[in-house]
């Protein structure tokens, strides 16, 4: 059976009072109005999402003061027929989520407006994922991503059966999956409060994945039964659904992978293994 249509949220806003390096060398206001091969990095994502089947509506979560120049933008993608509608952000990236969710019980797709070497493959593999699971992560191993470009990615999550990267691409297929989402409301970084993540996961379970003794499918599984919903993760085989446009060493590289899409004759960057 095909899965059914989704609503695809994009995380656009930027951290609040952070002024993004990428944005204050391009000279624009907003992070993913960056320009990378030609054009700004939320117009390579919407033109990936706007060619996808069944998608209902696309949600784009920008802080009020970005949208208007964001909006035109916008403007050419939504004659292709796909609702794309802005959702003011919150400064909890969850709130944001639930914001753009309106309600609505799902299915969602949510990724990231930097996420330019998005795929319909990636997309399609999340959605045919959210049939048997109530929510969906998205990853590719450190094998596949460092086969990209050695300097793609520096930080990787180590378990037992491999070293992953997150994609920023994730699937919420209904209420219990939302509900999955919803531990992270209490907002800041887990890191910073240990109280709060033993709360969330379990300290044995974090103990577990600490120190890469279970695997990744494990792992998920055992954190999901904590809220009565099945968690699972996909793995991508193409690295590149790892990269993001975070900072001058993956925007070089991701410019360079995006190119070579594109048919543009950009050069392989070199990277100091120093590099940021």
């Amino acid at each position: 059976m095909a899965p059914p249509p989704v609503t695809i949220i994009v995380l656009a806003a930027q951290r609040t009072g952070v002024v993004n390096p990428l944005a204050k060398r391009a000279g624009v206001s907003h992070k993913c109005l960056v320009p990378i091969c030609e054009r700004p990095l939320v117009s390579h994502v919407l033109e990936t999402l706007t060619t996808l089947p069944a998608v209902r509506e696309i949600r784009v979560v920008l802080e009020p003061d970005g949208q208007a120049e964001v909006d035109e933008v916008l403007a050419p993608f939504r004659e292709r027929g796909v609702p794309i509608t802005l959702v003011d952000s919150d400064p909890n990236i969850v709130e944001s989520v639930l914001a753009a969710t309106k309600g609505e019980e799902g299915p969602f797709v949510i990724t990231t407006a930097d996420n330019v070497l998005l795929t319909h493959n990636g997309v399609a593999q999340v959605r045919e994922a959210m049939q048997d699971n109530d929510a969906v992560l998205a990853v590719s191993t450190r094998e596949y991503v460092l086969a990209v470009h050695e300097q793609a990615q520096r930080g990787f999550y180590q378990l037992k059966d491999a070293g992953y990267a997150n994609c920023n691409l994730y699937g919420l297929a209904n209420a219990k999956g939302l509900k999955a989402a919803d531990i992270f409301r209490e907002g800041g970084q887990f890191q910073a409060n240990p109280g709060r993540m033993v709360r969330a996961f379990g300290l044995f379970n974090i103990i577990m994945m600490r120190f890469g003794l279970v695997t990744l499918a494990s792992g998920l599984k055992r954190v999901g039964k904590r809220f009565d919903a099945k968690l699972a993760p996909v793995v991508f085989e193409d690295g590149a659904l790892a990269i993001d446009v975070d900072n001058e060493r993956t925007y070089s590289i991701c410019e360079w992978v995006l190119g070579q899409r594109l048919g543009m004759d950009i050069p392989k960057p070199e990277i100091s293994p120093d590099a940021k």
